[in-house]
């Protein structure tokens, strides 16, 4: 813990080492925040991507010795929009870039300022979303900044009470989240992105807070660090050593045993994933043995180690004009896709598309990723397919930070991603290309189908742990006890009379015998339907289905 400090104003290093307490707090409680994803699909990565977004920001700001508060703070909102990951990334960066807005060209801030910084923050994601939702981070926000003000007001006012309040006001705003929307009250859970941001205040907190019974009173929680887990709020005398990040595939793999492991060789430790297929994220100074410890669990992909100054840039795998493969375009139109999967990595490969950034389910990628992969390829306009619901939010982040003219098509899930790019005409102007890939994205039907990784009531449907569970177009439309059933409910549920294809993405999880059960049962129920089948690879997704 850090020293108690006694302050009233907020100048570049203490919002610094404030930013530190927040990463460390959120680091510690990230995997309660992924917990609470109402949907029990096995990506409910909430707490991932705002740990990862925060974690974006720090390194932003960790080598600057700036003494105002404005520069720090302009540094964290550009770390946070470059490192952005998921809707929740996305909001969150917002919250940032209203908080350095609001403290532009002050070297310090008193009680009053840091309050209106807070509310404005609040402001700014409202701002940044077309149709705001009660019950969620933006409520959240708002309600502390208006405890902060609120703090703000009063005569003995200091900077630690204000943000006691404000982290105060953001737990009672979750508490209350169940009441606004219907959808965390079905499932019994406080909405994961509000949690989130009352983490993030907590942490600030506890990098400034006063030794007064009051303050402890206002901050009062159930959680607790255990040593072994904690992140250090302090800098690294040396620097932050090597950014190593890889996925382990294995059987069994149990993540706490990895994680404590782990966490004894460096810092900013992130260890997420499934018995099958985890992924590791560590600062460390001695990334070779990391690499050798984590070898003993499985087969190590996507290893990347590099220096901080290299930390937002992920293995892309690209195919394209730059590469000597394929002649320019004559529109000038280059395509860059997100995908994961082996087989649906070369399937967007086949069909065309520039580059490909390795993401989606499961591993929303920032945008930093998206952004590089952007830049890599030769053309000056270019149109980005996110291919899933969480990743549009900071496809679109790109927009704002490169020369390059991008157009981001919504595709929300790879079937719509793949019909986008076969409406692709290279010869075609950007704006022609655009209606046709928005078209024919929006007429594709997508139906997923995975297990259903907690108890949860949603969407009228009550499901438990294990279940395989049906999606159709992201919404949990089916529980059952085998992938042939599910998809045969969510089939009827469309009305196959309308529709003449269905392929079948399999992935890295279903075999041999259940493909052909599907595959058959599909034929059997659905005579007139074509049935292609596809070996996509992707994981935690058995199969995931296009409809058209």
């Amino acid at each position: 813990m850090v020293a108690a400090v006694k302050t009233t104003g907020v100048d570049g290093p203490l919002f610094k080492r404030a930013l530190l307490g927040s990463l460390n707090w959120l680091a510690s409680n990230h995997e309660e925040v992924n917990r609470l994803n109402v949907f029990p699909v096995p990506d409910g990565d909430t707490g991932t991507n705002m740990l990862l977004t925060l974690q974006s920001a720090v390194e932003d700001v960790k080598q600057s010795n700036a003494a105002e508060v404005s520069k720090i703070a302009k540094l964290a909102s550009h770390g946070s929009l470059m490192g952005a990951r998921g809707n929740s990334g996305v909001i969150l960066s917002q919250i940032f870039r209203g908080f350095a807005r609001a403290v532009e060209g002050k070297s310090s801030l008193t009680p009053a300022e840091l309050a209106a910084a807070f509310e404005e923050a609040a402001n700014a994601a409202y701002r940044a979303v077309n149709k705001p939702t009660e019950g969620t981070i933006l409520t959240v926000a708002r309600e502390a900044g208006r405890a902060a003000a609120t703090a703000a007001s009063s005569p003995d006012a200091n900077v630690p009470r204000v943000i006691a309040a404000a982290a105060a006001g953001a737990r009672a705003a979750v508490q209350k989240t169940p009441s606004q929307l219907q959808i965390l009250r079905d499932a019994g859970v406080v909405d994961a992105g509000g949690f989130g941001l009352q983490l993030i205040l907590e942490g600030m907190l506890k990098s400034v807070e006063e030794t007064e019974p009051s303050l402890a009173a206002m901050m009062d929680t159930n959680r607790s660090i255990s040593p072994a887990s904690q992140v250090s709020m302090a800098l690294p005398e040396g620097g932050w050593g090597y950014c190593t990040e890889f996925l382990i595939e294995g059987a069994n793999l149990d993540l706490d045993v990895i994680r404590g492991e782990i966490e004894a060789m460096g810092n900013s430790v992130l260890v997420v994933g499934e018995p099958e297929l985890v992924k590791v994220h560590v600062h460390t100074d001695d990334p070779t043995s990391v690499i050798n410890l984590a070898g003993r669990y499985g087969k190590l992909m996507k290893l990347n180690v590099g220096d901080m100054s290299t930390q937002h840039r992920r293995i892309l795998e690209t195919e394209g004009a730059g590469t000597g493969t394929r002649p320019p375009r004559p529109n000038g139109v280059g395509v860059v896709a997100v995908v994961a999967g082996r087989g649906l990595v070369e399937i967007f490969r086949g069909l065309g598309v520039d580059a490909i950034i390795e993401g989606g389910q499961t591993m929303n990628p920032s945008t930093q990723d998206m952004l590089t992969a952007i830049e890599s390829v030769p053309y000056d306009e270019v149109i980005l397919l996110p291919n899933n619901g969480n990743v549009i939010a900071a496809a679109k982040q790109v927009i704002g930070v490169t020369k390059k003219k991008v157009h981001v098509v919504d595709t929300r899930s790879v079937p719509q991603g793949v019909s986008a790019v076969v409406a692709f005409r290279p010869e075609k102007p950007a704006s022609e290309n655009l209606s046709a890939m928005k078209a024919e994205a929006e007429r594709v039907q997508t139906i997923e189908v995975t297990h259903a990784v907690r108890d949860t009531r949603s969407n009228g449907l009550r499901v438990k742990k294990g279940d395989v569970i049906g999606l159709i177009n992201d919404r949990l439309e089916f529980a059952g006890d085998d992938y042939a059933e599910v998809v045969n409910k969510a089939l009827g549920k469309l009305g196959p009379g309308s529709y003449e294809l269905v392929t079948v993405y399999r992935g890295e999880q279903a075999s041999d015998d259940e493909l052909a059960k599907l595959e058959s049962e599909i034929r059997s129920s659905y005579p007139s339907l074509e049935v292609e089948v596809q070996q996509g690879g992707q994981q935690h997704y058995p199969f995931i289905l296009s409809v058209e």
